[in-house]
């Protein structure tokens, strides 16, 4: 299933974590919202792994499902991709 996941993290080291987290199975488009394809079983261990780190009184991750006729509508205006302006860059 296709899913958008947005997330509001309040300290630095639990933000850290779950955007590692968020790569492993999707693509970053912003800076908290990330693009995943997942299956079921691995829905739940995302949210598993998601549950473990977060507070739950002061953090927050939305989980936003997305059928395959929504998903095939999205509309993109400039930059398709985030690029993390924190991110090493290499210059060859």
């Amino acid at each position: 299933m296709n899913m958008i996941v947005a997330y509001d993290i309040t300290e630095e080291k639990r933000l850290n974590k779950i955007a590692k987290i968020m790569l492993d199975y999707g693509v970053r488009v912003q800076k908290s919202i990330f693009e995943v394809t997942v299956t079921p079983p691995v829905f739940r261990e995302l949210k598993e792994r998601v549950e473990k780190i977060i507070v739950k009184e002061a953090d927050g991750v939305k989980y936003f499902p997305l059928c395959e006729k929504c998903a095939g509508t999205v509309e993109i205006i400039g930059q398709g991709q985030f690029s993390d302006p924190d991110s090493e860059y290499y210059v060859y």
